[in-house]
This record gives structure tokens, C-alpha cells and sequence, in this order.
């Protein structure tokens, strides 16, 4: 294995983290109005993440940092020709952001709607924008010789990626309700519980769909290994994702919680599989794709990357792991 190839797989591990951390934020975040029927109860769905959302988006950070060291030009050329889309969700990132840091600043009910109204918007928007991104790199987008993105904003609003879109969204929704569910007692509880019910068949529907769809487009153009693993990480996927409505059901709130969150890393998995050996297919020419061989950086630096990954890596874990101990018990209202 390359070292270009090593990365390839951490950066794809990356993502998957970011998914399953962030996914249950962004969800919390879409049920909040729903969910939270006063200030009190609001407060609450809001104390569930307060401790841990900042440190979810860390993962998205060393993501975006390890492609542009591991693959410039996969960088160069995915922020560039999604400059619209990704600037959209910087934007509702940095607001989500300040929402929660200026919600209780003042004890005004139409100050804490606005913001609470900004925690919404601010989780629905990455919460699809991912899906419809990672669409879009899966099936491709149009690039020249030079790498460079010819398409318009609307090459991007496709149907496999609209359905991308509504697979996060469904996905992310289901993942916040059952950590509502929990991390919350009494009525707000069964509330979350309701709506994770609620939500379920359309994840199953929209997350399965897209799966299905991606593994019957992209099989043929993998090599044998690459789509056997693929078929199995979205097997995978699809089984916990059904065990996660089954304990969800039998009121088994952390095994619900850890199987939809192993769905959501399955599926990821499922499409970085899928993926490679591409990082940005180019529906222009295939001769113009960007792999994980032209498009990595030196050697030496991949070398130098993967000595600092392995020194750094298990203190971020430590500290991540040691934060959700510490806050593992339910918000209660009192």
C-alpha cells in the first residue's frame, strides 16, 4: 500500500468521524424548535450538545487540513469548484456557532427565538449541503485538462445528489433524535422518542435509496476488491441502520444511538470505497480525473504527515473520549 493510498483511508476515517460526531449535533439542532416547547425544554435540548459540539467540529478541520497536505490538488480543485456550496456551509456553521454562545446573553424571548431560530437553520443547511457535496464528488463534475472546474452552480443540483442530500439530512435527523432520546428524562424525552419513530422510515428510504443507487452506478467502474468492499460496507450500513430502529423500538436508547451512529460510518466508508481509486472524478473526460496517484503530494511529505499523525493522534482521541465521560449523564430540567 502507498502512502497516498494510507491517507486516502484516514482522510475517509476523518469524515466518517465527523458524521457521526456532528450528525447528532445537526439533529439536535433541526429538532430544536420541534422539540423544544419552551425555554426551559429548549435550554435543555441545547445542554445536551453545549459540551461537545466545538469539539465534533474539530474533525472537520483535520479533515479539510489532511486532504490539502495529503492531496493539493484534490483540494485546490474541490474548494474551488464548490466554492458556493462550502462557503454556504462556513457561513451556517459560523452562525450555528454564535447562536449558542449569544442565545442566553439576554433575557428576552424574541433575542432567544432569533438565535434559536439560527441554531435551526444553521444545523438544516450542512445537514443536506454534505449530502449534495459528497453526491457531487461521487458522481463527478466536470474538469479540463487542467483540473479546473467548467460547470455552473446548478451542475451541482442533480438528482443522485439531491437524493445525497435528503439521505444526511433523514440520516442526521434520526441520529439526533436518538441521542435526545438519550440524554434527556421525562416528557422532552418521550418527545425525542416519538419523533425518532417518526423520522426512521424516511431515513431508511432516502439513506438505503442512496446507497442502493451509488453501489449499482459505481460497482462496474471499481476493481473487484474495491466493489466487494464497498457492497459490504453498505450491507453494513443498512443492517445497522435497521438494528438501530429495531433497539430504538425495544427501548434500548444506547444501542439505538451506537448502531445508527455504525450506519452512518458505514455508509461513508461505503462511498469513499466506492470513490477510489479517484478523489474527483471528471465527467469531462476520465483522462481528466483527479486519483489518489496524481494528485498526492511528495513522498517525503506524506512520510513526514504520517510521523506526526501518529504522535498527535491518540492525544485528540484521549481528550475527545475524556470529554463525553465526563458529560455522559442526562440533562434533566431541574
Amino acid at each position: 500500500m502507498h502512502l497516498s493510498d494510507l491517507w486516502f483511508i484516514a482522510i475517509a476515517v476523518l469524515w466518517a468521524g465527523y458524521f457521526v460526531l456532528e450528525g447528532f449535533d445537526f439533529g439536535v439542532g433541526i429538532l430544536l424548535p420541534f422539540l423544544g416547547r419552551d425555554n426551559t425544554t429548549r435550554r435543555v435540548v441545547i445542554n445536551t450538545i453545549g459540551p461537545v459540539w466545538d469539539g465534533n467540529e474539530v474533525w472537520l478541520l483535520t479533515a479539510g487540513g489532511a486532504t490539502f497536505a495529503a492531496f493539493p490538488a484534490w483540494y485546490a480543485s474541490m474548494f474551488s469548484s464548490f466554492y458556493l456550496p462550502l462557503l454556504l456551509v462556513l457561513v451556517a456553521l459560523i452562525i450555528r456557532g454564535v447562536a449558542f454562545e449569544y442565545r442566553g446573553k439576554r433575557d428576552n424571548s424574541i433575542w432567544r427565538h432569533g438565535w434559536d431560530a439560527a441554531i435551526f437553520l444553521g444545523s438544516l443547511l450542512p445537514a443536506i449541503l454534505w449530502g449534495v457535496a459528497f453526491g457531487n464528488v461521487l458522481r463527478g463534475i466536470p474538469l479540463n485538462a487542467e483540473h479546473n472546474f467548467t460547470g455552473n452552480f446548478f451542475t451541482f443540483l442533480n438528482p443522485y445528489a439531491l437524493v445525497g442530500g435528503l439521505a444526511t439530512l433523514t440520516l442526521f435527523t434520526l441520529h439526533g433524535a436518538l441521542f435526545l432520546a438519550l440524554k434527556t428524562t421525562g416528557d422532552l424525552r418521550r418527545r425525542a422518542k416519538r419523533a425518532a419513530a417518526a423520522v426512521a422510515v424516511a431515513a431508511i428510504v432516502a439513506g438505503g435509496g442512496f446507497l442502493a443507487w451509488t453501489e449499482a452506478s459505481h460497482r462496474s467502474g471499481t476493481t473487484t476488491g474495491t466493489a466487494i468492499a464497498s457492497v459490504a460496507c453498505a450491507a453494513l450500513a443498512a443492517a445497522a441502520l435497521i438494528a438501530a430502529v429495531a433497539a430504538h423500538w425495544a427501548g434500548r436508547e444506547g444501542i439505538a444511538f451506537a448502531a445508527n451512529a455504525t450506519a452512518i460510518a458505514g455508509a461513508t466508508a461505503a462511498l469513499f470505497t466506492a470513490l477510489y481509486p479517484n478523489v474527483l472524478p471528471s465527467t469531462t473526460s476520465a483522462a481528466y480525473s483527479l486519483t489518489t496517484a496524481n494528485a498526492a503530494s511528495a513522498a517525503k511529505t506524506l512520510i513526514v504527515m504520517t510521523v506526526v499523525a501518529i504522535i498527535f493522534l491518540p492525544f485528540v482521541l484521549a481528550y475527545q473520549a475524556w470529554t463525553y465521560w465526563v458529560f455522559r449523564k442526562r440533562v434533566k430540567a431541574s
